[in-house]
């Protein structure tokens, strides 16, 4: 039942990284809030990133673990990414006043991005890599038994051998 859901899971998917013009539900909010620092956020000239990350976490309910961080000139970007989400302040490093840009893409943007891996953490491509793992077993098992059965066996080679054929058609097609 695990593979049929990681199948299942990963064919939709597929589908929906494919067409992304078809609408399932894509809502998609952007939001842009602009505010001030408290004291303590910036100190000896060195910005504690642990205070603005979790002050702006608490303020704005922001998701996601914090990526990016920079200070360059008099601006410092701090940045929180998820599946389907992200968040990205501008803050003047003079005045600690900043601008939040809030992105929440829809549910499906989500699976999209959790297919890829894109933002989820180690945890969700350990899945990622199971999935593939198992699936590459359950393939290979099939091809096995093909092997096995007399009856079947060159009618199996020789559509194995026209897929294959195919497949790299295709391939090229794609690439070029």
């Amino acid at each position: 039942m695990i593979s049929l859901l990681a199948v299942l899971f990963f064919a939709l998917t597929g589908i929906t990284l494919n067409h992304p013009d078809w609408a399932f539900g894509s809502a998609e909010t952007r939001r842009e809030v602009i505010g001030t620092l408290p004291a303590g956020w910036i100190r000896n000239g060195q910005v504690n990133w642990l205070t603005v990350a979790e002050t702006l976490r608490a303020q704005y309910h922001l998701q996601g673990r914090v990526g990016d961080t920079r200070v360059e000139g008099g601006e410092a970007d701090l940045s929180f990414k998820a599946p389907g989400y992200s968040a990205d302040a501008f803050i003047d490093t003079a005045t600690g006043k900043y601008t939040l840009n809030i992105d929440a893409q829809g549910a499906v943007a989500v699976l999209n991005d959790l297919h890829r891996g894109r933002d989820a953490g180690s945890a969700w491509a350990w899945v990622i890599d199971l999935s593939g793992v198992f699936l590459a077993f359950v393939a290979l098992t099939g091809l096995a038994i093909l092997l096995y059965l007399k009856k079947t066996r060159v009618k199996a080679l020789l559509s194995l051998v026209a897929a294959s054929i195919v497949v790299l058609l295709l391939m090229r097609a794609a690439m070029g």
